[in-house]
C-alpha cells in the first residue's frame, strides 16, 4: 500500500499545533530587549508567542493565551512581573531576565510555585543592540530541572549562557556586571572628552583605544555613538539606567561594600537626565563630560 506524502504547510503563531509544541516559546515584554531575543528566536526556528501592552507589537492578544512552555519575560518594573505572574494561566518554566530586586522576584516565584509555575531568575548581560545580534549572556539560577529545559532556548537569542546555582544569584552577577558598565560607560565618555580637548579627532581615539589595554567591552560598544555625539539609537535609556544604578546602590549598601567609583559615575549619569538626555542612549555621558570640559565639536 503506498503512502502519499504531504507537503509541510507554514504554520502562524496562532496555530494550536505550534503553539502547543516543543519549538514554542512565549516572550512577554517586545521592547528593546524583548524584541530583539523575540525576533532572534524567530530567526532560530523557534514559534514565538509575543505579548506587550503596546497592541502592536503583539501576536497574541493576551497573557493568557501563551502555552509555551518556556516563557521569556523582560520587563519594566517588580508590578509588571506581578502583574504577569497574576495573569499567567499554563504550568511552564519562566526564563526572568529582567533587572529587579532579588525580592520582587522571589515573591513572583512563590506566587507562581503555588500555580505549578517555575521561574527562574536569568538577567542577561549586554545592551540592546548587542541583543540584536545575540551578544548576549544569560545568568541563569534557580532550579535546576527548570533551567535544563530552557537551556535549549538559549542559543536562540545568546552567545553563552552560565549556571550559577540558587535563585538569586544570576541577580547578584548582574548587579556585579552593571556596576562595571556604569563605570566603564562613564571612563570611555571621559577619555573621549580629554581626547578631543586635547585636539584628536574622535574618530581616531576611537579607532586606536579600541584596541589598547585601557579598551572595555563599553568602550566598543558605545564608542561609535560618542564618535558620531548622536543618541538617539538608544539600546539603554538613561531613564530606565536610573532604575537599574539605584538597584545596584541598594544592594551594595546593604552589604555594606563602599562603591567609590559608581558613585561618582552616578552623578554624571544624573547630569545626563537633568541636560535632556533622559530618553537618550546612557552614551550620552559623553555629551556631559565634553561640556564639563569645554569641548567644542
Amino acid at each position: 500500500m503506498k503512502t502519499r506524502k504531504r507537503t509541510p504547510r507554514s504554520r502562524s503563531a496562532r496555530d494550536p499545533l505550534v503553539r502547543g509544541s516543543k519549538r514554542s516559546i512565549g516572550v512577554i515584554g517586545l521592547g528593546i530587549m524583548g524584541s530583539a531575543m523575540a525576533a532572534n528566536l524567530a530567526k532560530a526556528g523557534f514559534q514565538v508567542q509575543g505579548y506587550d501592552v503596546v497592541p502592536n507589537r503583539r501576536n497574541v492578544d493576551a497573557i493568557s493565551e501563551i502555552d509555551a512552555p518556556v516563557v521569556i519575560t523582560s520587563l519594566p518594573s517588580a508590578q509588571a512581573l506581578h502583574a504577569v505572574a497574576r495573569a499567567l494561566q499554563h504550568k511552564c518554566v519562566v526564563v526572568e531576565t529582567s533587572t529587579l530586586p532579588i525580592e520582587e522576584k522571589e515573591k513572583a516565584r512563590a506566587f507562581l510555585k503555588s500555580k505549578g509555575v517555575v521561574l527562574l531568575d536569568c538577567p542577561l548581560s549586554g545592551t540592546g543592540a548587542q541583543a540584536r545580534v545575540k551578544d548576549l549572556v544569560v545568568y541563569a539560577s534557580g532550579d535546576r530541572k527548570g533551567f535544563l529545559k530552557a537551556k535549549p532556548y538559549f542559543p536562540g537569542f545568546s552567545r553563552a549562557h552560565y549556571y550559577l546555582g540558587e535563585f538569586g544569584n544570576g541577580s547578584k552577577m548582574k548587579f556585579v556586571a552593571n556596576l562595571m558598565v556604569a563605570i566603564h560607560n562613564v571612563s570611555a565618555a571621559e577619555a573621549f572628552a580629554l581626547g578631543m580637548k586635547a585636539g584628536l579627532s574622535p574618530q581616531a581615539i576611537f579607532d586606536v583605544q579600541a584596541n589598547s589595554a585601557g579598551a572595555s567591552r563599553m568602550f566598543q560598544v558605545r564608542g561609535p555613538m560618542m564618535v558620531k555625539g548622536n543618541y538617539d539609537d538608544a539600546t539603554m535609556k538613561n531613564e530606565v539606567w536610573q532604575k537599574d544604578m539605584k538597584i545596584i546602590g541598594e544592594f551594595a549598601a546593604r552589604l555594606g561594600v563602599p562603591t567609590p567609583l559608581f558613585d561618582a559615575s552616578a552623578e554624571i549619569y544624573k547630569a545626563a537626565m537633568a541636560q535632556g538626555y533622559a530618553l537618550k542612549d546612557t552614551g550620552a555621558v559623553c555629551a556631559v563630560m565634553e561640556k564639563l570640559a569645554g569641548v567644542r565639536r
